[in-house]
């Protein structure tokens, strides 16, 4: 049936040639901002189409790098591609402008160009043109025709029209009929332009002389070279049935939704027949040339004319079928007559949105500005005016937003710096909704992860670190570790620790303790020792790996804890020459009788350096006992005549630590009955020089209270000198007033008296203490002073005294008075220093041994005396 001769290769070449001549050039038409190309189908691989990057304006040498590529959905055939190498928009398969667009009119393409760094975005239409592919075909080879006899002059028969899937002027153009002698042809024109051929009665039918006729009926297409197709018809001549079926109308139009269920009535269809009996009995059916997609979603009752919907319906797929109905009476030589009916399908919002990422970019750095874009999102809904008009939109509580670029293509950017430690990922749900009536939705989550920049600097857990170590402690011991911690990840999160230059005690730090650079822990280097270094600081700093790398710094303290590692060392009393240490005793000495007083240091520190003293071996332990906390050695009886006249004793000094440490000494005594002018072993000995390592503290204090006692004296003094001239001006006389004073009647003062004045320190508490001065040299005789003390002062231990002899300060017998111009002599025995107002850092063993070198009387001075001016009085006796 088909015409043309040659293969389809040799056609395909012609077809294309001559489309080149006709069309032209196909150059570039912008179409709403976009490019707009035209190619004709059919065309083999590797088609010329356009010079995509000429148009478009891009570098050809970058493409392949900015991935220049056709962005098309999921499972779409890719008909055409890109060249990256020259930009040229190529034909990748055959492209068959029936099978792409089902429905007639324009055919387009639509593409979607994608091109990265930058990212950008354009749209391309390429419209399919029409060749002449196609002949004309009829539903039958043969259509079969029965005609009555008498049929009048005139009469029309419809014949089924031939269809050529080609569009335009390729389609049905006319149709030709073979040369008879009873039957022409004419052609009619439906509403839609469609052609369609009636044989027309031109000579009365005679069954008795030529019961059929056989013509061949041709159909011609409009297309460059013509394409026909041929259809036999084969008339044959019956007795009269002489009326057709008339239906009510020659087409039908009606609407059906999409969504219309199975056994739906499309429409009732109506046709009449004047005859009766068989011959004016109507069956329905579809006409020969209903396509088979028309059979399978509808069907037609043969004797009611009831059109029901059989199949799904797809708007979104074609959105009008049309049915050709013939209907026929049930005579001998019936015609069967036709009509149309339009079945428009109202689209129903029945295709939810669909939500495709294009081109994701991710990770997106932490420190990206605003508006960095991280992926391209297209959005696609089948359905047709406000069902397919899609809004999209993402959470509001994520940084980011949609920006609309083209029709249902966005793209998702930054609003507002990140925080990799605050967030590491986002999750964003993109929700895509159309207009439709219920709306529908499709959500989407997109997944961006943050990548860390160096943006935050470590810090340590603690502000500050204090650490113990015990002294002599083993070298290459850990002593604490420090941490630090960094929100960065991986790289930028890598701390390594050091410890900054510096020294300690004119050393280098480094030479004291070190850190392992990793985990942080410190190791001392050295054996500390608490009598040479107590405390000392160090920086600690870590510092992340990343680029440009942070640090951080801490201060670590370290305090060296003392351990009782130095024994007591007893300083007083000294053997001599290497000998026993010995000491006389009067033999009349009564009890608790101060033989003398053992002294030692310790130069630990705490408990460590509290010392306590007793007797180990005695050779009467009745007779002597020794005070544990001050060493006093005294008597606890007195001699008799069988006690030995030499004792010997061990003394031990032991103090607090855990373990104790101790020292011994032994200790002759000789009883004898009168006691030499010579001094004992108790109070000639020497300090041990302080080490020249030791701290000039001791120093300073020796001079400030040198200073201070001096400074005070000489205040007394002056201040006495003061008042006493004013008394004797004002009184003007050479009498003293009875109740101011008493003083030493009968005795003038020797020449040295004032500087061999008496000093004591026993005034009882809370009273009034008196004492008289005699001035020695020209001064009037009998003159004295009286100091009163009020009771808020009565703690003070300094005084002027009377020139009455006092006892000697190892006898209790307080009677006994001596002479006017006998002098007192200063103790010199020694005592333990209480050391409890002074603070851990001063009690040095230099200054324990200064206080227990001082007499008594040196105590005396060293406490601060603040008489009160108001309990103060002075009066004088001439």
């Amino acid at each position: 049936m088909g015409a043309g001769g040659g293969s389809r290769l040799g056609q395909l070449f012609l077809r294309s040639l001559l489309f080149l001549l006709l069309a032209g050039p196909l150059a570039p038409r912008p179409a709403g901002g976009q490019l707009r190309y035209a190619v004709p189908e059919e065309l083999e691989h590797g088609a010329f189409v356009a010079n995509l990057g000429e148009d478009l304006g891009l570098d050809l040498s970058t493409l392949s790098a900015r991935r220049f590529r056709i962005v098309s959905r999921a499972g779409a055939r890719q008909h055409l591609e890109v060249n990256l190498e020259n930009g040229i928009l190529f034909v990748n398969e055959r492209i068959d402008r029936e099978e792409v667009c089902e429905a007639g009119g324009t055919c387009l393409l639509h593409l979607q160009l994608l091109v990265e760094s930058p990212l950008e975005l354009y749209r391309v239409e390429v419209e399919v043109l029409d060749i002449n592919d196609h002949a004309p075909t009829f539903p039958w080879q043969e259509y079969v025709l029965e005609v009555a006899e008498s049929a009048v002059l005139g009469a029309r028969f419809p014949l089924e029209s031939a269809q050529d899937p080609d569009v335009g002027t390729n389609s049905v153009r006319t149709y030709r009929l073979s040369p008879n002698g009873f039957f022409s042809l004419e052609v009619q024109t439906r509403s839609d332009t469609s052609k369609f051929a009636e044989l027309v009665l031109e000579r009365t039918l005679d069954r008795e002389q030529q019961r059929t006729h056989r013509l061949l009926l041709t159909a011609f297409d409009g297309g460059v070279p013509e394409r026909s197709g041929t259809a036999h018809i084969l008339i044959t001549v019956l007795d009269a049935n002489d009326n057709v079926p008339v239906f009510d109308q020659p087409s039908y139009g009606v609407s059906l939704p999409e969504d219309a269920p199975a056994g739906t009535l499309v429409i009732q269809l109506n046709a009449t027949d004047l005859d009766e009996g068989p011959n004016g009995e109507i069956e329905y059916s579809f006409s020969g040339h209903a396509p088979l997609r028309v059979r399978e979603l509808f069907h037609i009752e043969p004797q009611s004319g009831q059109v029901l919907l059989k199949g799904p319906l797809d708007y979104e797929r074609t959105s009008l079928h049309e049915l050709y109905v013939q209907a026929k009476d049930r005579g001998p030589s019936a015609v069967a007559v036709h009509c149309r009916v339009l079945v428009h399908l109202l689209d129903v919002n029945d295709n939810a949105p669909e939500v495709t990422l294009t081109s994701v970019s991710t990770p997106v750095l932490e420190d990206a500005p605003p508006g960095t874009v991280i992926a391209v999102i297209s959005v696609l809904d089948r359905d047709s005016g406000d069902n397919g008009r899609v809004s999209c939109e993402v959470s509001p509580d994520v940084p980011f937003e949609l920006r609309s670029s083209f029709r249902n293509y966005y793209t998702l950017v930054t609003t507002q710096a990140l925080d990799r430690e605050a967030v590491p990922e986002y999750n964003i749900s993109i929700t895509a909704r159309d207009m439709g009536s219920p709306a529908l939705l499709t959500r989407s989550t997109l997944t961006v992860p943050v990548s860390d920049v160096n943006d935050n600097a470590p810090h340590f857990l603690q502000p500050s670190y204090s650490v113990y170590v015990m002294e002599n402690n083993a070298p290459g011991a850990s002593i604490c570790s420090v941490s630090a911690l960094d929100p960065d990840c991986q790289q930028n999160a890598y701390l390594s620790y050091s410890i900054a230059d510096g020294h300690i005690h004119g050393m280098p730090v480094g030479t004291y303790v070190s850190i392992n650079s990793d985990s942080g822990h410190m190791y001392a280097l050295r054996s500390l020792d608490y009598e040479q270094i107590r405390s000392f600081q160090i920086q600690v700093q870590a510092q992340d790996a990343g680029f440009p790398p942070l640090s951080a710094n801490v201060t670590v303290h370290i305090f060296v804890l003392d351990q009782n590692d130095n024994a007591p060392v007893i300083v007083s009393p000294m053997p001599r020459n290497g000998s026993v240490a010995t000491e006389l005793v009067p033999r009349s000495a009564r009890p608790g009788y101060l033989v003398g007083t053992v002294s030692a240091v310790d130069a630990d520190a705490g408990l460590n350096s509290r010392l306590s003293y007793q007797l180990l071996q005695a050779t009467d332990f009745t007779l002597f006992s020794m005070a544990p906390d001050t060493g006093e050695l005294r008597t606890l009886r007195s001699f008799l005549d069988q006690d030995a006249t030499r004792q010997r004793l061990v003394v031990q000094v032991r103090d607090g630590g855990q373990p104790a440490l101790s020292a011994t000494m032994s200790l002759l005594l000789s009883v004898v009955e009168t006691m030499p002018q010579t001094f004992s072993d108790f109070s000639e000995f020497s300090l041990p020089a302080e080490p020249s390592s030791s701290s000039p503290l001791t120093l300073y204090l020796l001079v400030s209270l040198g200073s201070i006692s001096f400074t005070f004296l000489l205040a007394i003094l002056i201040l006495t000198a003061i008042r006493c001239h004013g008394e004797r001006c004002s009184h003007g006389g050479d009498g003293c007033l009875p109740p101011c004073c008493r003083c030493c009647p009968g005795s003038r003062p020797s020449s040295d008296g004032l500087k061999t004045s008496n000093l004591t320190a026993q005034p009882p508490a809370g009273t009034t203490a008196a004492t008289c001065l005699d001035m020695p040299g020209d001064g009037p005789p009998g003159y004295c002073y009286k100091v009163c003390l009020g009771p808020e002062s009565a703690q003070s231990d300094f005084m002027f005294l009377k020139p009455c002899s006092p006892p000697r300060n190892n006898e209790k017998d307080s009677g006994k008075r001596s002479q006017p111009g006998q002098h007192l002599q200063v103790s010199k025995q020694i005592k333990q220093p209480n050391t409890d107002w002074l603070t851990p850092s001063m009690q040095r063993p230099a200054l324990k041994s200064l206080f227990s070198l001082a007499p008594r009387a040196w105590r005396t001075w060293g406490k601060s005396i603040k008489p009160s001016r108001r309990s103060m009085r002075g009066c004088a006796h001439w």
